[in-house]
């Protein structure tokens, strides 16, 4: 017997991507401003690829398109940032599992990096990681904060895929 959560309408189901999203992006504000956890690089690309996904579900839950074609244009197009977002929480984790003697060099603040260099050079920079990448300062049930970004960034792209490609 299938749960009623899983009947819900595409509306409903893309609505509720988009409160998870933003309840995520909300924590992780919650966890800078509250308790001072600065984030790395790669945490604020994680925030922005979770922000871009908050926006398809919303925009998709707002529309609310009644052709499946429709439905299946935004399950596809909430695949994309949650596909980049899994693959920089990826990233990330990898870099947290490296011994200590393989963990690049820090590198200059993100902030630096955009006032001084071009956006594709501050990317590529960003996405090579730094020392500072790899520190755990946080963790949930043995899991980091890239460990539970990366997934929650499976368990979106599943909820996405299902509301857009299943059967109704």
């Amino acid at each position: 017997m299938q749960s009623n959560l899983f009947r819900w309408s595409f509306r409903s189901q893309f609505l509720l991507g988009f409160l998870l999203s933003a309840g995520l992006i909300a924590f992780a504000l919650f966890s800078q401003f509250q308790w001072g956890l600065l984030p790395c690089p790669l945490c604020i690309f994680q925030r922005i690829a979770f922000a871009g996904l908050a926006v398809v579900f919303l925009i998709g839950g707002l529309h609310a398109p009644k052709r499946v074609w429709g439905r299946r244009f935004y399950g596809l197009l909430a695949l994309i940032p949650a596909g980049i977002g899994a693959g920089i929480a990826g990233r990330h984790v990898w870099l947290t599992t490296l011994p200590p003697d393989k963990v690049p060099e820090c590198g200059p603040p993100l902030q630096f990096m955009m006032d001084t260099n071009p956006l594709t050079d501050v990317i590529r920079k960003v996405l090579t990681g730094s020392g500072e990448c790899a520190k755990v300062d946080w963790s949930f049930l043995g899991l980091s904060m890239p460990a539970w970004s990366l997934v929650w960034f499976v368990v979106l792209a599943g909820w996405a895929s299902y509301a857009a490609f299943r059967s109704r």
